[in-house]
């Protein structure tokens, strides 16, 4: 009873407190619903009591459904009897909600309208208070900026909007999340409202989100796969929420409303990480065929879910002007996320501090040096030991593209002399063993100052043996094969059509071997080479016969980027050289560990970017220059069939590949800072450091300085067997005779013994002295006077041997 007295109190004050004809009007619903509501009250209170008389567990129980019904069912039967927003609302609704699509205000976005125990009442939660009749002032309010900022030509258009049907005006507004005003409430007692009307018109109309787009951009649940990470393979779900993975496992709890995917027979395996990339590159007086949208798109298509690519100063210009650049041609259009090295075409002390604010302030942690490309890129031995010294300083990791580049310009003029312009010419004059050369001299000396080394586009046997052997001797260094390499050879620059041998072009050259690829894919499985890239830089057939006439001026690349993840599963998993998690260690974990991207990038766990792929095993498809999605018009990989490619591809938690269908939007990507100081590089570097430290040997006791160190010439040695003595002379000039034996031999600094008849070491000498003292030169001297002949023993100790070897 005495809630019940509460509740009357409550009635009678509300009626008192909602007189004001405007308020009774405004909160006339929630009048209706509270009187309903508390006739519910008092019935519930009545059956109570009847109930009671039959027992008081019964009646508790009857008593909560009552109350489930009044406080549960009867509010959403009455909240279900306002108007839903049609489709279209509800489109332009979502799209404000999404980054990047709808309106970029900052502004909250407006709440629903809520229920409680008393029904439902509107405006309720709005973020915004009523403006009450009592609460307005008779002075006019002060103008909105808007309508400081309003010309003739503005007031016309917004009188004509005001003069408009409210259903012509609902029409024109649709897309735009701004809740409407009450009827009661008019536009011109609040100025805000003009404002908010003119930021609503000039609004960019939202087209109707896809449902890949509503689905991805939210929740998604991968169920049923196979997880593959570089450490091991376990069945889980995947929970992706906000471009992040939430949770990894079975049995997880999510909310609704998720897209499901069903993964189930499949592989999910994160996304690929190209790490050698040209896009947009201007280059041999010419631009890649691909800009940053065409090559990031390819590259999703294919599983690629994160690209490197290189920022190329001429030579000259400043490294921070270029990465600036590079970074304005890159960040409207890129597909996916996307980090850069910088390469070092010239060398002075404002590079040496270019370098270091590249590290320290934009996200750089590798450099890239030429060792070819003469009068254009290529720097010399010394200033390649400067670049590798620098590197190691500030916790960077220095790449060299590597070839002798004094040799292949010798080769080239001696090639042409002779007659040889066709694209034949480009593999001859950069032989194998020019490459294996740089690699094996770019190693010794990045291991002098204990600089990790990084071999971009290992295109030969040989090349690939070096790094082996390196690896295996401990130096720090690591080898990049790539989609070419790995998938074809050098045999087609002989092919008689001019056209497909020049767009095989590229620096190094495809090897003629046709043994290269497997090998190179034998050790890429066994860790002697470390990770895979493409050299995707693209030119088309009219950009390669620039160099019809002269094949060094056809210019140099290859496509790659969308076709590397298929091929290596075709010639590594496939073909049983290696599992799929060696297949994800060198697609993607190791180059994330080894640019400092990783655990962000590079595994599927939680709190790692929701790039992923789920990867079909089954799935056989041929590739095409007819279905490829880079610009170029030709592949190099033309009618090689793959079994294995990505069903699914996500990208920060988007899907851009949905069954096989490219849904790449422009501007998506990021760049993504790598900082310096890798712990999987220079934790190795730290480790060599403390095996090899400069150790200086301390000495101690008493040290003999010797005056002659030449070695004395033979002398006739004497009847008796005794040692001649030679006279040397000494530093100062005096002569001092000095004991030899039949054979010359070197003065020891101290001894106690003398040398043996071969002038070697006695095996008995002995520094151990009781007075701490090494003898003198005159004791040793006497000694060796007084030796006395050797006695050759016939029975050895324990008695006289019958045997045969003795």
């Amino acid at each position: 009873m005495r809630s019940i007295t509460s509740l009357l109190i409550l009635s009678a004050s509300s009626n008192r407190t909602f007189k004001e004809p405007l308020i009774n009007s405004q909160y006339s619903k929630f009048h209706s619903h509270f009187i309903h509501s508390l006739i519910w009250c008092f019935a519930g209170a009545a059956i109570y009591s009847i109930l009671i008389s039959f027992g008081y567990l019964f009646g508790v129980n009857f008593l909560k459904v009552i109350i489930f019904f009044v406080v549960v069912i009867e509010p959403k039967k009455m909240s279900s009897s306002k108007r839903k927003p049609s489709e279209e609302e509800e489109c332009a609704d979502l799209a404000m909600s999404i980054p990047g699509l709808g309106s970029q205000s900052n502004q909250p976005k407006p709440r629903v309208l809520g229920t409680s125990f008393f029904g439902y009442v509107p405006d309720a939660f709005s973020m915004k208070t009523p403006n009450l009749p009592s609460e307005r002032s008779s002075q006019p309010s002060p103008p909105s900026v808007a309508d400081k900022n309003k010309t003739p030509k503005n007031d016309q258009v917004n009188r004509k909007e005001n003069d408009r049907k409210p259903e012509e005006k609902q029409e024109t507004n649709k897309t735009v999340a701004i809740s409407a005003p009450q009827d009661n409430q008019t536009r011109d007692d609040k100025p805000e409202d003009d404002a908010m009307a003119a930021r609503a018109q000039s609004t960019t109309p939202v087209r109707k989100v896809p449902i890949h787009l509503q689905s991805a951009q939210n929740r998604l649940l991968i169920k049923n796969g196979k997880v593959v990470n570089a450490d091991g393979i376990q069945d889980a779900d995947v929970y992706v929420e906000e471009g992040v993975i939430k949770q990894v496992g079975n049995n997880l709890i999510v909310p609704g409303g998720s897209r499901v995917i069903d993964a189930r027979g499949k592989f999910v395996i994160p996304g690929g990480i190209d790490t050698h990339t040209h896009l947009q590159l201007p280059f041999m007086g010419t631009t890649t065929a691909d800009d940053f949208y065409t090559g990031t798109r390819a590259a999703l298509a294919g599983g690629t879910t994160t690209i490197i690519d290189f920022v190329i100063p001429s030579k000259g210009q400043s490294l921070i002007e270029a990465y600036k650049q590079w970074r304005e041609r890159a960040d409207d259009k890129v597909a996916c996320d996307y980090a850069l090295h910088v390469a070092v075409t010239w060398w002075s002390p404002e590079v040496q501090q270019e370098m270091e604010e590249l590290c320290r302030d934009h996200g750089i942690n590798s450099f890239k040096m030429f060792m070819a490309y003469k009068d254009l890129w290529q720097l010399d031995d010394t200033e390649l030991f400067e670049a590798f010294e620098r590197c190691k300083q500030l916790g960077a990791v220095a790449q060299v593209h590597a070839e002798n580049g004094d040799i292949i310009k010798e080769n080239c003029k001696k090639l042409l002399a002779a007659g040889v312009t066709g694209p034949e010419g480009h593999e001859l004059s950069r032989p194998e063993e020019v490459e294996a050369e740089a690699v094996n001299r770019a190693c010794v000396l990045a291991n002098q100052v204990n600089c990790p080394l990084y071999v971009v586009h290992v295109m030969s046997k040989s090349a690939g043996q070096v790094i082996a052997e390196k690896r295996r001797e401990g130096i720090v260094v690591y080898g990049e094969p790539i989609a070419a390499s790995l998938a074809t050879d050098g045999r087609n620059y002989w092919h008689t059509c001019w056209r497909h041998a020049a767009a095989h072009v590229m620096g190094p050259p495809l090897r003629p071997d046709a043994s290269t690829p497997d090998y190179l894919m034998d050790l890429l499985a066994n860790d002697d080479l470390s990770l895979t890239g493409t050299d995707h830089c693209t030119f088309s057939t009219a950009q390669k016969e620039m160099g019809k006439g002269d094949f060094t001026k056809i210019p140099n690349g290859v496509n790659g980027v969308e076709e590397r993840m298929s091929l290596v599963w075709e010639k590594g998993v496939v073909s049983g050289k290696m599992d799929p998690s060696r297949f994800v260690a060198v697609t993607s974990t190791n180059a994330a560990k080894i640019f400092n991207m990783y655990p962000k990038k590079g595994c599927i766990d939680v709190g790692s970017d929701a790039d992923i792929v789920i990867w079909d095993p089954k799935l056989e498809h041929t590739i095409s220059v007819a279905t490829h999605h880079s610009a170029v018009d030709f592949n190099i990989f033309e009618g090689m069939t793959c079994r294995g490619g990505p069903e699914y591809v996500i990208a920060n938690g988007r899907v851009t590949v949905d069954e096989g269908q490219v849904k790449a939007v422009q501007g998506y990507g990021s760049f993504i800072p790598t900082p310096a100081f890798a712990p999987f590089v220079y934790d190795a570097v730290a480790e060599r450091e403390k095996v090899h430290q400069l150790i200086k040997v301390e000495r101690e006791g008493r040290v003999i300085a010797v005056r002659n160190t030449a070695v004395a010439a033979a002398q006739p040695s004497a009847t008796n067997g005794e040692a001649s003595e030679s006279s040397l002379a000494s530093a100062n000039g005096v002569e001092e005779a000095i004991p030899t034996a039949d054979h010359s031999f070197v003065a020891h600094q101290h001894f106690t013994r003398p040398p043996t008849s071969s002038g070697g070491r006695n095996m008995q000498d002995t520094t151990f002295s009781l007075s701490a003292e090494y003898p003198s030169m005159a004791d040793v001297e006497e000694e060796a006077k007084g030796k006395k002949n050797s006695i050759h023993v016939k029975n050895p100790p324990g008695g006289k041997s019958s045997g045969p070897f003795w």
